[in-house]
């Protein structure tokens, strides 16, 4: 189980969760987001595609993720989720705290401007 970076461009990084999503591998999510929070990046993806594992602990810290990313004026959405993990943030009431998309391409097209707008 591990977490690693996906891709990123200028605005949004992409961070694969493989496995599972414990608070080791939500740690690793953090170094990572804090780095990009850094450089200047708003938008975070987690692309739970690959995810087996979802524990209280990792829901935790994406739910600190979270706020950490909505201080500095970013956003984390999730994508890729499936099977129990899905009943997971839906039984805890976290899909109104996360955007859920059915995947990676579509969370990336959520965050691009607006026609007319920044």
């Amino acid at each position: 189980m591990e977490t690693y970076l996906g891709e990123a461009d200028e605005r949004v990084i992409v961070i694969v969760a493989d496995g599972g999503l414990n608070s080791g591998t939500a740690a690793q999510i953090e170094e990572v987001v804090q780095r990009a929070v850094d450089c200047g990046m708003r938008g975070v993806i987690v692309d739970c595609s690959k995810l087996d594992i979802l524990s209280s602990a990792g829901l935790g810290r994406l739910l600190m993720l979270h706020k950490r990313m909505k201080q500095h004026g970013g956003e984390v959405r999730i994508a890729g989720l499936k099977g129990m993990a899905v009943q997971v943030i839906r039984l805890a009431k976290l899909d109104g705290i996360f955007e859920l998309y059915p995947d990676v391409s579509q969370a990336r097209l959520a965050f691009r401007p607006k026609p007319g707008g920044a």
